[in-house]
């Protein structure tokens, strides 16, 4: 059937408008954001690109069928629509391919557990967020508070102690709360932590200040219903450099585990490659939360670097990141696996083709159910009695 060409062109046009944003959308789920595009827009078509691939489809059809469009309007229409839908819905592909091997590669580097869940579905592409879990707020060492979710039918119960992002200037705990929502669903405690922020601060006391915070949750333990000898650390983007930093650091046989998702684990190198024009300004951030450049603050990029912490003791690690993150290169979390992978350590890198920074943020999306699957596998494995 040949379209209509009478009636109104203007919804032609339309039409062919939306197809083409709705497929520049998708490119984002292929390519690194350009410079000058600001990375959410990668964070929309990623992790809610199923959600809205029904759009350029919609509008290919109406531009096919309906009057008011020219032939080759229409014809155009048609080929960006169906090429913006194929885009927005390939995450979900991949991310089937992808869950097939991951119970397989969890086992072998963190051992059996139990998991009642496929790693990956499409009816879990619209399942809800959990429900908000009651939480209290506490001062743990000067100004500094943590938000405690006491796990919810379990006790004693392990503890994850989380680490926002922001670039070390920015951010807040509770960065993405239907996380800790998810975690005491599933029987873990949670301290949701702040910390010094620079420039105010520089290193180390952000590792002095997470030190203080897992003193604080081991002090209570009791009375909050969390077993001290099984901790946690979690960490996102800068919050995962600090975290990697002090579970490596801290040598306290307490800490399970490490998860760091989308995270710098080497200052030296994010200094070598850093640009003052990149989304980040990553010099700058690097200079004011370490005192310095590499040349005049060797100690502080030295002992911020998890990188060079890592070795044959390091607790397990879990690293989550996209391969096409603009703001934090995926290389980072490369090395790192790699590295302790060298030394015999126990670590899983879960590297996802289609996704960006804050690629949880959406807990039913592909990065978002194949991260819960990974971290709930991870969990359970470390945090065996």
């Amino acid at each position: 059937m040949r379209p209509r060409e009478a009636g109104c062109p203007l919804m032609g046009w339309i039409l062919l408008l939306l197809a083409a944003i709705s497929a520049a959308l998708g490119l984002l789920t292929v390519f690194k954001a350009p410079v000058g595009v600001n990375w959410k827009f990668a964070l929309v078509a990623s992790e809610f690109g199923y959600a809205i691939a029904a759009v350029p489809i919609a509008a290919a059809l109406l531009a096919w069928y309906l009057p008011g469009s020219h032939g080759a309007v229409a014809i155009a229409a048609c080929v960006l629509g169906a090429l913006g839908f194929a885009l927005l819905i390939q995450p979900c592909l991949q991310a089937l391919l992808i869950g097939r091997g991951l119970p397989r590669k969890l086992e072998r580097q963190f051992g059996p557990a139990a998991i009642d869940v496929r790693p990956f579905t499409f009816t879990g592409l619209f399942r809800k967020w959990p429900a908000r879990a009651p939480r209290s707020t506490w001062t743990y060492s000067g100004s500094q508070e943590l938000d405690f979710y006491p796990a919810v039918g379990r006790a004693p119960a392990p503890c994850v102690i989380v680490i926002h992002g922001g670039g070390w200037d920015d951010g807040a705990r509770g960065q993405i709360p239907h996380l800790n929502d998810w975690l005491v669903r599933c029987g873990y405690a949670v301290a949701d932590v702040s910390y010094r922020l620079a420039p105010g601060a520089v290193w180390p006391a952000q590792r002095d200040d997470i030190a203080a915070a897992i003193s604080f949750v081991k002090a209570r333990s009791a009375s909050w219903g969390v077993d001290p000898a099984r901790l946690v650390i979690l960490g996102r983007s800068a919050g995962g450099q600090i975290a990697q930093a002090c579970a490596y650091a801290f040598r306290d046989p307490s800490v399970r585990g490490v998860v760091a998702l989308y995270s710098p684990a080497d200052m030296h190198f994010a200094w070598a490659w850093g640009r003052e024009d990149d989304p980040l300004d990553s010099p700058r951030l690097l200079r004011q939360f370490l005192g310095g450049t590499p040349e005049t603050a060797r100690a502080a990029y030295d002992s911020s670097s998890g990188f060079l912490l890592a070795d044959s003791g390091s607790p397990p690690t879990l690293l989550v990141h996209g391969t096409i993150d603009t703001l934090v290169w995926h290389r980072q979390s490369e090395r790192l696996a790699a590295r302790l992978s060298d030394a015999g350590a126990p670590n899983l890198l879960v590297s996802l083709p289609w996704a960006t920074h804050a690629l949880e943020y959406n807990l039913s999306s592909p990065s978002g159910q194949l991260t819960t699957y990974a971290l709930g596998w991870f969990l359970a494995a470390v945090c065996r009695q």
